[in-house]
């Protein structure tokens, strides 16, 4: 068995990796690239790979990091078929279309700069209807159905609780006689996220694939977020501002929903709780995103997937993603009212990094206003908008309009979908006989380190940090480093290039603000304030020498 990987190699997006075993080539995953690298580094780029090499493609899980170039795969001569769990088939449905409406929108306005600047116009990566038509190539498969690909190859998918339909893959492919056994995570998934069940343990495997978003981080627990989701939003609204909530369409908005419908259940009879519970009552909650109107009728199509307990909840007609207060805004002109009336509300809107979407005109709206708080929820990528706010930027651009960020903002980690450092570690300790190789992926560098060495200090399982482009032939003592194509090496040489002006471009950004902090402070600032403004330039400096090195 070999594996290349093509996609979210020490970087958290565009989860592809090529895979070639008992004479069959296929892919996991074929995500797109969020954040800013995708101005540069194009996902209408083209793929590595002879396309009408691949037999079969096996998918984690609906989100477009890790789907969103099924469509292009298709029109490029792909025809499947695409394994996934139905589930992750119904959310892809969706998804997948309302991906290409987005870059035909996208490239409408790209093309109305280039054709002032007497440019060519560009297509679009993929249409909506595109994504329509690749559906078809989409075969649904349950959870721990072992489906036989061939005589040689069979896979089974294993809940991974990450959202609805996420699956952990198991690959078994014999070859000269002899099965390996590999393991792909996809994303996985917290213990206590809410709704789904916790991911799967698998017993064995040689080599396992898995996810590292937070491989350096710890999330804080349920009972805890539950209690600052509620003093965030009783604080705002006592101010009177909004809680705007940056929410995934399909995972975080289900999941806050439960949450504001759990929290109206658990009263209590603390004084202060009530009074937070009785605010949270009387306040409108919008759930301003299409796509997640859709995805949320997908989760009540699919609710054997939840938990047992929900699952009981459902049977008696209480269903936790409806609720008094909770409002519906499908058009774009409910959506523009929002921004039109000024009283306290709560907005889940979409995208979850704030790249795209209606969630940028209630940003414009609020990020200036004091009374107001900008809530996240999930995993902000680098270069993203929402990472930008979240790391303490004094003011972004919006629509080409410079906004000033007056608005309070949170960020409660522990509302993500990725399991955090420890159960990362859990899951190679659940391993009755354990992987003799991980190769961790989906994270980023500085992460993947030091749940590299937590995972060789704390196992017996060898670790690899793999490198755009590289190859691995997994064999019975362990794996070889392949050497690469010139094709490859290209690829990544490019790739490099355009992190480091990523890289670049967000110093900038961070001397600009710098520059703000001390022409307006001038000779008011203290002397700790002064330090640690010298601190943090002489950081950027160490920065800017290091990208030079």
């Amino acid at each position: 068995m070999k594996i290349t990987f093509l996609g979210a190699a020490r970087t958290v997006t565009g989860s592809n990796f090529l895979v070639e075993a008992a004479g069959k080539k296929f892919l996991v995953d074929c995500g797109m690239y969020q954040g800013k690298i995708t101005e540069q580094l194009e996902n209408s780029d083209p793929f590595v790979y002879d396309v009408s090499e691949i037999d079969f493609m096996l998918l984690t899980h609906a989100h477009i990091d890790h789907s969103g170039r099924i469509p292009k795969l298709y029109n490029e001569g792909f025809k499947g078929p695409v394994y996934a769990t139905k589930a992750t088939c119904d959310l892809c449905g969706i998804m997948l279309p309302d991906s290409g409406h987005i870059q035909e929108v996208e490239i409408e306005w790209k093309n109305r700069k280039r054709m002032r600047e007497g440019l060519d116009p560009l297509p679009p990566l993929y249409t909506a209807e595109d994504a329509y038509n690749c559906l078809e190539i989409f075969h649904p498969v349950q959870y721990d159905e072992i489906v036989e690909i061939d005589d040689n190859i069979s896979v089974r998918f294993n809940d991974a609780g990450h959202m609805l339909g996420s699956a952990i893959i198991e690959i078994w492919a014999t070859e000269n006689g002899k099965t390996t056994k590999a393991v792909f995570t996809g994303d996985l998934g917290n213990n206590d996220l809410p709704l789904l069940d916790s991911p799967t343990m698998i017993s064995n495997a040689d080599y396992l694939v898995m996810e590292s978003t937070y491989g350096n981080r710890l999330h804080m627990r349920n009972d805890e977020k539950a209690t600052m989701f509620l003093d965030i939003v009783a604080e705002t609204l006592d101010k009177g501002g909004r809680i705007i909530i940056p929410s995934f369409a399909v995972g975080r908005t289900q999941e806050i929903l439960y949450e504001l419908d759990k929290l109206r259940e658990d009263l209590g009879q603390d004084e202060e709780f009530a009074r937070k519970y009785e605010k949270l009552m009387n306040v409108p909650v919008y759930v301003d995103s299409p796509l997640a109107i859709s995805a949320t009728e997908v989760f009540k199509k699919n609710t054997e997937l939840f938990e047992e307990e929900i699952q009981e909840k459902i049977k008696r007609g209480d269903n936790p993603l409806e609720f008094r207060g909770l409002q519906f805004t499908p058009s774009a002109d409910e959506s523009k009212a929002l921004n039109e009336d000024h009283r306290p509300a709560i907005i889940l809107s979409a995208s979850g990094m704030c790249e795209v979407g209606r969630i940028k005109h209630h940003l414009k709206h609020n990020l200036w206003n004091p009374n107001s708080t900008i809530l996240f929820v999930g995993y902000q990528a680098p270069g993203t908008l929402g990472r930008t706010i979240v790391d303490g930027a004094e003011k972004v651009k919006i629509f080409g309009e410079e906004i000033a960020i007056n608005a309070r903002v949170e960020y409660i980690e522990g509302y993500s979908g990725h399991a955090d450092q420890t159960w990362l570690l859990n899951f190679i300790w659940s391993f009755t006989n354990p992987p003799k190789h991980v190769f961790l992926v989906h994270g980023e560098y500085e992460g993947q380190e030091e749940l590299k060495r937590k995972i060789e200090d704390s196992s017996e399982c060898k670790v690899t940090i793999p490198d755009f482009g590289e190859s691995y032939e997994l064999g019975a003592e362990g794996p070889t480093l392949l050497e690469e194509t010139q094709e490859i090496e290209a690829y990544r040489k490019e790739f490099r290039r355009l992190d480091i002006i990523d890289r670049i471009e967000e110093l900038k950004e961070s001397i600009a603000d710098m520059e703000t902090i001390v022409m307006k402070k001038n000779l008011e600032t203290n002397d700790n304030e002064l330090m640690n403004l010298e601190d943090r330039v002489k950081e950027i400096q160490k920065q800017i020498q290091e990208l030079m090195k």
